[in-house]
Formats: C-alpha cells, sequence, structure tokens
C-alpha cells in the first residue's frame, strides 16, 4: 500500500479539484424522496464515516425515521473530488453518508448507536480490508449539541471497548465540513447491487448508549 494512501496530503499536495458540483438525481432509489435541501421541517441531519460508504448507507436508510441519505465526500481538501481523486488519496476526503431524519421519530443518540456498532471505529485509515484515508472513522456535526453527543458517546464506547479487551477509538470529531454528493452510480448501491460489495463489520460490542 502506498504510504499516501494512509497519510493526509497538505494543501500544496491535494489535487485541485473543480468548481463543477456532481450532478444528483432527485429522488432517493429507495425511499422515494429528495437526495438533496431544503428537506421539510422537523427533519434533522447527520453526517457519518465509517468505511466504504456503500454498505454505511444502507445502515442508515433501513432506520425508522429516516427520511432520505446520501453519499459523498467529506472532511478533506478538493474541492468537489471525483471518486477516482478521493481514493487516490490526494484529495484527503472521506467516504461519508448524510442521513435526513425526523427528530420525532428517531433520536441523533440512536445514530450515534448505530454508527458505533455497525462498523469498527479502532482502525485508523481503515475499515475491514479497505486501506486509504478515505476510509478512517469519522462523525460530523452539524452544531454543539450533536458535537457534545457524539463526544460523550464515543467516551461511553471507548469504556465499552476497553472491557471487552479492544484498542482505542481513532474517530474523527470535528464540525460538519462542506459535503459533496458522490457519482450517482454510488447511490443506494446496494439496493441497486444487492449482491454489491460490503466491507462493513462491527467490533461485535453493544454500545450502551
Amino acid at each position: 500500500m502506498n504510504a499516501r494512501m494512509t497519510t493526509m496530503p497538505t494543501p500544496q499536495q491535494a489535487l485541485p479539484g473543480r468548481e463543477e458540483s456532481m450532478p444528483v438525481n432527485s429522488a432517493h432509489f429507495v425511499t422515494g424522496y429528495s437526495l438533496t435541501p431544503p428537506f421539510p421541517d422537523p427533519l434533522q441531519s447527520a453526517l457519518f464515516g465509517m468505511g466504504c460508504f456503500w454498505g454505511a448507507e444502507r445502515c442508515f436508510w433501513l432506520l425508522d425515521g429516516v427520511y432520505t441519505t446520501a453519499v459523498g465526500y467529506a472532511a478533506g481538501l478538493t474541492p468537489n473530488p471525483d471518486y477516482e481523486e478521493v481514493c487516490s488519496g490526494m484529495t484527503g476526503h472521506n467516504e461519508v453518508v448524510l442521513v435526513v431524519f425526523d427528530p420525532e421519530v428517531i433520536s441523533y443518540a440512536d445514530m450515534l448507536k448505530e454508527f458505533w456498532q455497525a462498523h469498527d471505529p479502532t482502525q485508523g485509515m481503515a475499515q475491514g480490508h479497505d486501506r486509504g484515508t478515505q476510509y478512517r472513522s469519522g462523525i460530523y456535526c452539524y452544531d454543539d449539541a450533536q458535537l457534545s453527543q457524539a463526544e460523550a458517546s464515543r467516551q461511553r464506547y471507548q469504556a465499552d471497548l476497553l472491557k471487552a479487551g479492544l484498542s482505542n477509538i481513532t474517530t474523527e470529531i470535528i464540525s460538519a465540513p462542506a459535503f459533496y454528493y458522490a457519482e450517482d452510480y454510488h447511490q443506494q448501491y446496494l439496493a441497486k447491487n444487492p449482491g454489491g460489495y460490503c466491507g462493513l463489520g462491527g467490533t461485535g460490542v453493544s454500545c450502551s448508549g
């Protein structure tokens, strides 16, 4: 594995990207709702990175109270990157899933519990057999309340992992950066391709809350 694939590029090294945003289909393949804002009240958004975004997205669209989901790229340096650029390791972006949910049906705490249990947050720039900066674990928060909840949940789940004899969490938790939609063929990939690859796997340790 090329070292640059697991090391964040500097601003000087990052690819230049482009001004044009990725074309986005209007409707979610599963729910039928819009992939893009504005979203109706009282819906809220959450943003997570947890390895290959195909499996991560499916985890969330299956939950009651989730209105729509979309996959994309975030927390990097290159504006409007494409998939090949992200995979090169020279944009710094993570593969992420945008989750739009109804807080009257499912809470942000429930989102966090799904996040922790659905992947292994201890692997650094990797998830399962996937290696690279785009596979890192991340929670990207839209307000101070989400940030506080995310940090508190990390502390609790860290204690759960240590009790199980597992290692330290490497998840980055920061304010939500720009979200760039991925190419259409990545959107709801595992609904369009039910036998498609999914490298997502949890630690087997339940999140206590």
